[in-house]
């Protein structure tokens, strides 16, 4: 596997691969096995893979984690090499956001609510960069969990208004075997926390159960969310049945829809969604 820093680094190495289908991978690194499957899909789907790691700072709000967002930079460059990863990009802030970088990419509509409204200008940061890292490497294809299928959602949105010609995978979400999403931020749970989390998926499947047996979507939200507070999470940003494709309001599952959710126990919060 090849690492490279700079821009001017990553052009030669692009250069290196002409001819060849590219898949490329950003991540923030603190690599965990959900990367791991983007790499593996990656892999299948292309003949080169491209791999960031970047902590992007213009996604975090005031107040939230970048400062403690776990870096693991040697340990997550040997988890790429071991699954076969073709090339790591570690750019520098300065490379992503030269001097004077003035320009800030905005999603309408899909970004505007949700984890938009939880943390102030966060999608804007991740449009921003996902714009800045797709150009520079100039992919065939980029792929990106179905975790943060918001995320994914504004992503999408944004490739097709700008016309970036870049195929984007949505990568199904990996989990623990009590069910919970994997994410870096696990890391900051504490042992019981980490019993409790194991209860977002557990009461998300409920609300799915209840949500097609009654058809009653909003009681079926309520639902979720008194069970999220019984079992002991801290707080409850919302539990949300939405279209799957646009995440607009959905009266009845005449058509493929999602289940977002978003809590928190102490510090840590936590995202998850699934397939109505």
């Amino acid at each position: 596997m090849q690492t490279v820093r700079t821009s001017e680094e990553l052009a030669s190495a692009l250069a290196d691969m002409a001819g060849k289908t590219a898949a490329f991978v950003p991540t923030m690194g603190a690599l965990h096995g959900g990367h791991m499957a983007l790499v593996d899909e990656a892999k299948r789907r292309s003949d080169k893979v491209v791999a960031s790691i970047f902590v992007n700072p213009t996604q975090f709000a005031a107040g939230e984690d970048f400062g403690r967002y776990p870096r693991k930079e040697a340990e997550d460059a040997l988890l790429l090499k071991e699954h076969g990863c073709d090339l790591l990009w570690l750019p520098a802030v300065d490379d992503i956001y030269p001097q004077n970088f003035a320009t800030t990419v905005r999603v309408s509509g899909v970004s505007e609510r949700w984890e938009g409204e939880a943390r102030p200008g966060h999608f804007d940061g991740v449009a921003t960069v996902v714009a800045r890292l797709l150009l520079l490497v100039r992919p065939d294809m980029a792929l990106f969990g179905e975790k943060d299928f918001q995320q994914l959602a504004v992503i999408r949105r944004m490739v097709a208004d700008l016309g970036i010609g870049v195929e984007i995978v949505g990568v199904p979400t990996v989990r623990d075997a009590d069910g919970l999403a994997l994410s870096s931020r696990n890391a900051y749970l504490s042992a019981e926390e980490r019993k409790i989390a194991g209860e977002l998926n557990v009461i998300l499947k409920a609300a799915i159960a209840q949500a097609r047996t009654s058809g009653d979507l909003r009681a079926a939200e309520a639902s979720a969310i008194e069970a999220l507070w019984a079992a002991g999470f801290s707080h409850v940003d919302y539990v949300a049945i939405r279209d799957a494709e646009t995440l607009d309001h959905v009266a009845t599952l005449d058509r493929p829809a999602r289940i977002l959710a978003a809590a928190k126990i102490g510090k840590t919060r936590l995202i998850d969604n699934m397939a109505l």
